[in-house]
């Protein structure tokens, strides 16, 4: 893992992925390593209904989903002046937790830093927890950034 060489780290362009986005920043510039930026779109899952009428195009939607988070990625980059440090990104469409470990391995990653969002009891039973399948399935360490006064 060290010298560090490359960190991944997965955003959602939420709040609490931006505090994850602010660490990797703060890591690459003291250990000069490289920041691969990923967001992963989740494929819509349409069940198809013989008296539905066809009036919502998925490849057009998804289209739109990976157009719309390639512009997003561009402006956190240069919102968090990300051009500073050697970066880049990656807009991939699929499972989140399987894409980012996916990612980890093939890019050869020595970290992941990556945020949690808070999601306790029913909420995290019903939505899961991606942050917790790539804790469990990362090739390479994890450092979890908690949202401020999260519940822990």
């Amino acid at each position: 893992m060290f010298p560090l060489k490359t960190i991944l780290c997965p955003t959602d362009f939420s709040e609490p992925s931006l505090l994850a986005v602010e660490a990797a920043k703060e890591l690459a510039t003291i250990s000069g390593s490289e920041i691969i930026m990923v967001h992963v779109v989740t494929p819509l899952q349409v069940t198809p209904h013989p008296d539905a009428m066809a009036t919502f195009n998925v490849a057009t939607y998804m289209e739109e989903m990976l157009k719309s988070a390639k512009a997003s990625m561009a402006r956190l980059i240069k919102e968090k002046q990300l051009e500073h440090v050697a970066v880049r990104s990656m807009v991939l469409s699929g499972n989140a937790a399987d894409e980012i470990t996916r990612v980890a391995a093939e890019q050869a990653v020595g970290l992941i830093v990556i945020a949690t969002h808070g999601l306790t009891g029913w909420r995290r039973f019903i939505f899961g927890s991606v942050t917790e399948r790539v804790v469990r399935l990362s090739p390479c360490p994890v450092m979890t950034i908690p949202v401020p006064g999260e519940e822990r």
